[in-house]
């Protein structure tokens, strides 16, 4: 009985993980998940993971976005289609760290993970 419990434990945290992998969706509870900090150690690690993951996209986005409408017509759809991959990159990572933690492990991007695995010395209010 105790056994059957723990199960559904593990089951109900990875949902809770793959709520904070959603492409752009997870941003929202991976926000609130950080701002209330009463979130183990591996919670944490995946809401940063995502934040750092849908900022680095939006940044990017926006940019060759208002880049593409400052520029030739030539250099637009550069700008556009470099917009277009990074997009798919996006959704691609996310794929997979959906996938890594449907296998059971634990989501890991190369270089974003160990970024997202830093911790703040200090602590706010």
């Amino acid at each position: 009985m105790n056994d059957l419990s723990s199960v559904s434990d593990q089951k109900a945290q990875r949902q809770q993980l793959w709520i904070y992998l959603l492409p752009i969706v997870g941003i929202i509870p991976a926000l609130w998940t950080l701002y209330r900090g009463q979130a183990n150690e591996q919670e944490q690690k995946i809401s940063r993971l995502s934040l750092i993951l849908v900022s680095s996209w939006l940044i990017a986005y926006i940019s060759l976005f208002f880049g593409s409408n400052q520029t030739s017509d030539l250099l637009s759809f550069r700008l556009l289609y470099i917009n277009a991959l990074i997009t798919t990159g996006y959704f691609l990572a996310c794929l997979v760290l959906l996938w890594q933690s449907l296998q059971g492990k634990s989501p890991y991007l190369p270089l974003i993970s160990t970024l997202a695995n830093i911790k703040t010395k200090k602590k706010f209010p």
